[in-house]
């Protein structure tokens, strides 16, 4: 299959949760997202944080499920993060889970990039999709 690229803008919601153990390090958040570009949906989602005593330290690990549709074909798939920031270097790697496309997007694999430039965030979206039937 060939890799198709897509890109846009989102706006990003987190909101903070409880934890049992305030002051253990870790964070929970909710995530609501709102995508445009040749991504058009939704998405919702849970991100747990890491932070340490070392200044621009810290991991976060997040899922969320984006509903929408992509280039014309609609569905749902979801999204596994994996983000870590060693003394301000940010690394961060976001995959499509397996086999977790639903409807017109069954069967998408890829991986997606976030970049923030002046507060805004942009995707960009590179996939696998087998043919529509």
């Amino acid at each position: 299959m060939t890799t198709i690229h897509a890109a846009g803008s989102f706006e990003v919601k987190l909101l903070p949760q409880a934890l049992a153990d305030a002051d253990s390090g870790l964070g929970r958040m909710s995530i609501d997202k709102v995508f445009s570009g040749d991504l058009q949906g939704t998405s919702t989602g849970e991100m747990l944080t890491a932070l340490t005593a070392v200044k621009g330290s810290a991991g976060y690990v997040a899922i969320e499920r984006v509903t929408g549709t992509l280039q014309g074909r609609s569905g749902s798939f979801m999204l596994q993060h994996l983000g870590t920031m060693t003394r301000g270097e940010p690394t961060l790697r976001v995959l499509v889970v397996p086999d977790s496309g639903t409807e017109g997007l069954a069967g998408i694999a890829g991986s997606l990039s976030i970049d923030i430039t002046n507060g805004k965030h942009f995707y960009k979206l590179d996939y696998t999709l087998p043919p529509a039937a």
